[in-house]
This record gives structure tokens, C-alpha cells and sequence, in this order.
């Protein structure tokens, strides 16, 4: 155990700590269960044990009005459906636009009122409120129009409206806020400190809010003495996907969203969610894991390649047949997104920059709408945050950014846009999009270089491996993947748990699928274990496992995940890292 957390080196060249010192949880003691180290090392004080347990909504949600302009905008929705009105959505193109767009849209039918929906073109439109749309949406007959995930920085966009604008969003705000009757963003810079508290809350998230709001408003208005109210909660299952898909951090009320979210997916209620765990090829209830690697991405698939409109249209469909047929169809737009991504990567990777804080990227005829998957691909392989550009004919760049913990991408993106280097951006703290001239595309390098370097620089000065427990190779079993579990739903800002084993020797090394390398290791306690390493032939950990040999020993680093595969399901590591041991 001890030559674990001595590890000050390993393969990929950080060191591993123990995650419960990290988090200074010294009180843990060894009396402790797995379960309870787990929380403790997460952040929870002995005294919170039992709500994070089992997070619940009860227990974490607050009360809607302590948000700036909650009050106002469940006012107002509230007199569009008494009166009628015709009520327009407008989502972004994204996972966390289409449930956003998708919650609010089902429990207005519930409440008897059909929602125009409108999801923007990446290509021709771009990101967000756009004057023309809005303008077509008002000659339509909308009074009323709420902007989901998008419209924090709308300033033109939304001046020029014709129609009262909600706006619901969870992306930087400016000092300055942008002409509409209410703005819900717990990221407002003139947001109350208990609000403020939920600014890692997705948009979806922000919209469940206001759907609580709008229920307690119409409740109070009388609404439901003749007929029965609609059951918010029926629509978590929305805010779990959005959730996950968008990397909100999974801390207070995201973990409580996303728990019981599981549970109302794993129900099937919504018939489009269900259409696409088939078409996904699931066949047990989706995991958190699930949300963000194999429905997100088909939903996205439809905003990144396909027609923006598909993924709201399926969530919000009730009709099974055209339910398959949407769900078929963003499965096979995935793929056609997989082989596109797979260019622009191989692309960019020829333009890493080395010598920076943040890797900015740019090439002609790369799609806009997989530049923020191989962002987030190019952060993974650099450590560092990473922006890459799409450069249109008319030397116009369509940027996406991911960043690293402890790195704001979002707010600096804002800044630069205020410094004139940018026709558009934005952001949060880990993601960010921008519009930029080509030729202003060294100046916002350099910006960010100068702005971000010493927060690079600290982050990666204190990153390291953090490990939860140490076990034989014996000890990785079934029984403890199902404990393990138990502290979940796991994500980011609530990670899954890292186990480290060894010592271990590679009994039979090999490379399967798309360069992915299996290693059957076995340890002094005369049990053996599979461990697999993603994607990792070319890397410096895939090629120390080729190379290991029976004779060398190895401590493993990764996550203990069930195989499902064979006639019995059994325990393998998948491995974040290795280190050769004394």
C-alpha cells in the first residue's frame, strides 16, 4: 500500500495520492465502511452521510425563488397558458437544449397547451437567438418565447424581438444583461449567494426549476381544483440525460437529478428515450456512463450532422413508430459523426501546439459540428485545455473549447470577446464557443496564453492520480463493482471510484479492437484479473503493458467494471495509468 501512494512517477508521468487525503478527510478511520470512505472522500462531512447516500430531490432542491427572475418568468408563463397564448421554445442544438427544449414542451401539453419548438441550424444559423428566427417565430403568433440553454448573450438577437422572452440559461453572463422580461441563469453576475450555489446546474436543470416554479404558480392561482396537476418528477429521466451529456458536475443537485432520473428511465416512460436505448443496443437499465457515451451522443448526432430538430422531436414524440424511426436514424448520424470526427482529429493532431497554455487549432473544411468532440479528445491528450476552429471559405472561424479543472475556458472566452478579438463567444468554466476572423486568430491565442497560463500552470502542478483503496487482484470481484456502485451516480466533480492493485505480473498481453490493449495480470495472492486499456496501443501506457513480460512487476490504476459478455459476468479493471513497482 505504501509504495502505491509513493508512486511520484508513473507511466504517464503523475503521481498517485490517496484521494481521501486530498479531499483532507484525516477522520476517516479504518472502521469505516467502503461506502462511507467513498463519501467522506468526496467532499461529505460525517454529518451529511445519510442525504448523499441517497440523494434525493426533496433534499436538495431549493426553493425556485431564490433565483433572480424565477418569480417573473413562472408569472408570466403562467398568464400564457390561462390565456392561451401561442408559446414558442427555443433550444439550442445540443444534448442539454434538446431535454431542456423537450421538458418544458411535455409539461406544457400536460398542462393542455402545444409549444412551438425551434432548434436552430449549426451550420447556417450558429448558436443561439438569432433576430430572423425570432421575428418568424412572432409573425407566427408567439407571444411568448422561452430560450432554453442559450440567450445569455443575445444582446441584438433579443432587442429586436417582437415577442416577451424568457430567457433560461446557464452559460457567462455579462456585467450587462440583454433586453428580456426575466433572465433565469444561477451564473447572473448579480445573483444571490444561495443561487449562485447552483451554478453548476445544467440548463435542463434550470428548467426543471422553472417548471416547479410555474406548477406552484398556477397551483396558487387555482389551477388545479378541477383537474389534476402534472407530475414534474415523471420528468427527470430529461434532466438526468441533459445532465450527464452536457458534464455538469454531478455534486448536490445534479447527483439528486440524475439518481432518480435513472430510476424513471429505467421505467421507460418516455417512449423516445426507449427507442433509443434500443437503438443504442442497451439491454439492461442505462447507467450514468450510459447517458453520456451512448444516448447523448445519438441525440447529438442530429444537431452536429443531421437536422437540428431531430433529438426534441424524438423525446418529445408519442407515437412509437415515428419514435423507432427518429431513434434509427440518429443511430446511423452517429456513425456518419464518428467517421467525420475521425478526420478532423487526425487533422488537428498535425497542429498540436506544444508551447502553450491552451491549444488553439484551426483548419479549413473542418465540420463545426465535431469540433467539440476532438476539443475534448485534444484536452484528454495534452492534459490542457483546448480550443479547435472551423475556417468557412469567407475566413470566418466557428470555434469550440473544453478546458481542465481549475481553468476557467468560459469566462475567458467572454473576456476576450469584450477585447474585441472575437465576433461571438462564451461559455461555462469547462466548455466554451466562439465565432473569430482568421486573422485574429494568433492575437486570441496569445490572449489566452497570457490570461490562463498560471492557472494551466497550477492546475497541472497539482494534478495527480487519486486512488480511493488498494487490492489484490482477488479482491476486484463482482460483489465489489455492485458496493462500489452503491456511491453513485458518478460523473464529473463526483468521481467513480480508483482502485489500484499489484503487485501484479502481465501473464498475456494483447491488442484488440480498435487499439484497445487486454492484459491478463496475475498477483501474489495467486488470483488473476483482466485489465483493459481504451484506445491505448499507441500511448506510453499501452506500449509499458506490450513490453511488460511476465517477469516485470506492475502496480494498475483504473476503475473496476462488470464483463458482461460471458456466460457469467465477472470483475476487470479498466486502467487509467500503471506503475512499475519497487
Amino acid at each position: 500500500m505504501r509504495h502505491v501512494l509513493d508512486v511520484d512517477r508513473s507511466i504517464l508521468g503523475q503521481p498517485w495520492r490517496w484521494r481521501a487525503l486530498a479531499a483532507d478527510q484525516r477522520d476517516m478511520t479504518m472502521t469505516d465502511d467502503l461506502l462511507t470512505q467513498l463519501l467522506l472522500a468526496r467532499g461529505c462531512t460525517r454529518e451529511t452521510l445519510e442525504e448523499h447516500r441517497t440523494p434525493s430531490i426533496r433534499g436538495f432542491m431549493p426553493d425556485p425563488s431564490v433565483f433572480r427572475d424565477m418569480d417573473l418568468a413562472a408569472a408570466r408563463l403562467a398568464d400564457a397558458v390561462e390565456r392561451d397564448e401561442r408559446i414558442a421554445i427555443f433550444g439550442d442544438y445540443d444534448v442539454d437544449g434538446a431535454t431542456s427544449s423537450a421538458l418544458l414542451v411535455l409539461l406544457l401539453r400536460r398542462l393542455g397547451r402545444e409549444a412551438r419548438v425551434y432548434i436552430p441550424d449549426r451550420l447556417t444559423e450558429g448558436y443561439g437567438p438569432n433576430a430572423i428566427a425570432l421575428e418568424r417565430l412572432a409573425a407566427e403568433g408567439a407571444t411568448l418565447i422561452v430560450t432554453v440553454d442559450c440567450g445569455a448573450q443575445a444582446f441584438d438577437a433579443l432587442a429586436a424581438a417582437r415577442s416577451d422572452v424568457i430567457v433560461v440559461d446557464h452559460h457567462q453572463c455579462a456585467t450587462r444583461l440583454p433586453r428580456a422580461h426575466a433572465i433565469v441563469n444561477p451564473i447572473r453576475r448579480d445573483e444571490a449567494v444561495e443561487a449562485a450555489a447552483h451554478g453548476h446546474l445544467a440548463a435542463v436543470g434550470v428548467a426543471f426549476l422553472l417548471g416547479a416554479a410555474l406548477l406552484r404558480e398556477l397551483r396558487r392561482r387555482g389551477a388545479f381544483a378541477t383537474r389534476e396537476e402534472p407530475r414534474l418528477l415523471d420528468l427527470l429521466d430529461l434532466v438526468a440525460l441533459g445532465t450527464v451529456a452536457d458534464v455538469a458536475q454531478l455534486r448536490g443537485l445534479n447527483r439528486a437529478f440524475v439518481a432518480q432520473g435513472l430510476k424513471v428511465m429505467a421505467q421507460r416512460r418516455n417512449i423516445g428515450i426507449a427507442a433509443l436505448i434500443e437503438a443504442s443496443r442497451l439491454t439492461r437499465a442505462p447507467t450514468a456512463s450510459d447517458l453520456g457515451f451512448a444516448l447523448g451522443p445519438r441525440i447529438n448526432a442530429g444537431g452536429r450532422v443531421g437536422r437540428a430538430d431531430l433529438g426534441v422531436r424524438l423525446l418529445t414524440t408519442e407515437d412509437p413508430a415515428e419514435a423507432r424511426t427518429l431513434a434509427t436514424e440518429l443511430d446511423r448520424l452517429n456513425e456518419e459523426r464518428r467517421a467525420i470526427e475521425a478526420m478532423v482529429q487526425e487533422g488537428a493532431e498535425t497542429l498540436l501546439c506544444q508551447d502553450r497554455a491552451v491549444c488553439v487549432v484551426a483548419g479549413p473544411g473542418w465540420h463545426p459540428g465535431v469540433i467539440g468532440i476532438v476539443a475534448g479528445r485534444l484536452k484528454e491528450k495534452l492534459g490542457r485545455p483546448a480550443i479547435v476552429i472551423a475556417l468557412d471559405e469567407q475566413g470566418i472561424g466557428k470555434g469550440s473549447g473544453r478546458s481542465i479543472s481549475g481553468v476557467d475556458l468560459g469566462t475567458a472566452v467572454l473576456a476576450a470577446k469584450e477585447q474585441g478579438l472575437l465576433i461571438a463567444g462564451g461559455g461555462h468554466a469547462m466548455a466554451a464557443g466562439l465565432t473569430i476572423a482568421a486573422d485574429q486568430i494568433p492575437a486570441f491565442a496569445a490572449y489566452l496564453d497570457a490570461r490562463l497560463a498560471d492557472d494551466v500552470e497550477r492546475a497541472l502542478a497539482g494534478r495527480a492520480l487519486l486512488v480511493d483503496t488498494v487490492l489484490a487482484p482477488g479482491g476486484v470481484t463482482p460483489a465489489l463493482v455492485a458496493e462500489l456502485e452503491a456511491g453513485g451516480p458518478y460523473g464529473t466533480g463526483w468521481p467513480s471510484p480508483r482502485i489500484a492493485i499489484g503487485p501484479v505480473r502481465a501473464i498475456k498481453v494483447d491488442i484488440v479492437g480498435n487499439g484497445h490493449v487486454r492484459a491478463i495480470v496475475a498477483g501474489d495472492d495467486g488470483r488473476s484479473l483482466k485489465a483493459m486499456a481504451f484506445r491505448a496501443a499507441d500511448s506510453a501506457l499501452g506500449q509499458a503493458l506490450l513490453a511488460a513480460g511476465p517477469t516485470r512487476r506492475l502496480w494498475l490504476a483504473g476503475r473496476a467494471k462488470l464483463d458482461e459478455w460471458g456466460s457469467r459476468p465477472a470483475a476487470e479493471l479498466h486502467l487509467d495509468d500503471a506503475a512499475w513497482a519497487n
